[in-house]
């Protein structure tokens, strides 16, 4: 086991390697770039076009330099120690011809570029909208897994009933229904009876100092978001869950228990549900990069201060350090993930045994 860890620890340096070309590839597979943007945006608005400041533009932001050299000095910025050229980052040797300079990969700070749209630090856009992308993204996780499992236990378990055929059909409504209409639906709902709207705050508390109202308010905004982008998930994970365990109750295991007088709730959680989990445990690895990205489209018809939008905005600007480093930034939690979601279905199903290359 603690083989396989190394291994697959080892394995994260070249895939991330690799998805780091990638991303910063595909940020620039369409024509043009951000200056191309900036100045069309210029024209239709009616403005004139400073051709000086388009040049000092494009010489800050390195734009004219081949793909491989911003690729590599992008890079070289993402890694925590990469090398450096201010004067603080230099090793002094002193040989017998006196002393010279190397310059050498101190510790730094992971620096993911200038955003050129916002003219700020990429770090501090994410780290802005990372906080409430975060704490939506797990209470929708937590309100998923709160009510899927416990449903698809009671549809197999009870099979053809009543309650089987109910949670059947409004799953597949929540299957087909589109995120962004069931967020237009409940901004009507929610501005009708409850006195709210789209976004995560009122007017008053919105660029105000968090404190425990601003708190409250949050939570009296937060539901809507959470049960839109839940919805899905939740149906999907339902039919997912009623699937496995439907197979396990059917296997010989479960039918020997059975035989030996074992009944219930407790045998059905203790051995068949245990089984049946394994393929959401084996999702964890998308899990994480929806924390960070939550849902785009949900994020802009109710005007959420998140990073889905953010992201969304980067993209249509061809602000390629913003959306370069966010692609970047999900694919890692991807990665991680995955890992996380290997070593959790190698501790909880006895089974699964990784053992000198073979499974």
């Amino acid at each position: 086991m603690y083989g396989l860890i190394v291994r697959r620890f080892l394995w994260l340096i070249p895939t991330l390697i690799a998805i780091s070309l990638i991303s910063f590839g595909i940020i620039q597979l369409p024509p043009g770039d951000y200056l191309t943007t900036y100045i069309l945006a210029l024209e239709e608005s009616g403005q004139a076009v400073n051709m000086a400041e388009i040049e000092e533009l494009r010489r800050e932001f390195n734009l004219d330099d081949p793909f491989f050299i911003q690729y590599g000095k992008w890079f070289n910025d993402l890694l925590p120690f990469g090398f450096r050229a201010d004067e603080g980052n230099y090793l002094r040797v002193r040989d017998e011809a006196g002393e010279w300079r190397i310059n050498w990969p101190w510790f730094k700070w992971p620096d993911m570029g200038r955003s050129m749209e916002w003219n700020r630090p990429v770090t501090e856009l994410i780290a802005e909208r990372l906080a409430l992308t975060v704490a939506i993204s797990i209470t929708t996780l937590l309100f998923t897994w709160m009510i899927a499992v416990p449903i698809g236990i009671f549809s197999a378990v009870r099979q053809y009933s009543l309650g089987d055929y109910i949670f059947t059909f409004l799953g597949f409504i929540g299957l087909a229904t589109p995120n962004f209409l069931l967020a237009l639906i409940f901004m009507y709902i929610g501005m009708t009876f409850f006195d709210t709207a789209g976004g995560l705050f009122s007017e008053a508390y919105r660029d105000a100092a968090w404190s425990w109202a601003k708190v409250v308010d949050l939570a009296k905004h937060i539901w809507i978001p959470v049960i839109v982008i839940g919805t899905a998930g939740t149906a999907g994970m339902i039919r997912v869950m009623r699937g496995n365990l439907l197979d396990e109750l059917q296997k010989q295991y479960v039918v020997t228990a059975k035989a030996k007088g074992k009944r219930g709730f407790i045998l059905t959680l203790k051995y068949p549900v245990r089984m049946a989990v394994n393929p959401l445990i084996s999702t964890v690895g998308w899990v994480l990069p929806m924390i960070i990205s939550g849902d785009v489209i949900v994020g802009v018809v109710l005007g959420l201060p998140t990073v889905g939008p953010l992201l969304l905005q980067a993209l249509m600007n061809q602000d390629m350090y913003l959306a370069g480093s966010m692609v970047m930034l999900m694919a890692v939690l991807t990665v991680i993930g995955t890992l996380i979601s290997d070593l959790l279905l190698l501790w909880l199903d006895p089974r699964i045994r990784y053992e000198g290359g073979t499974r």
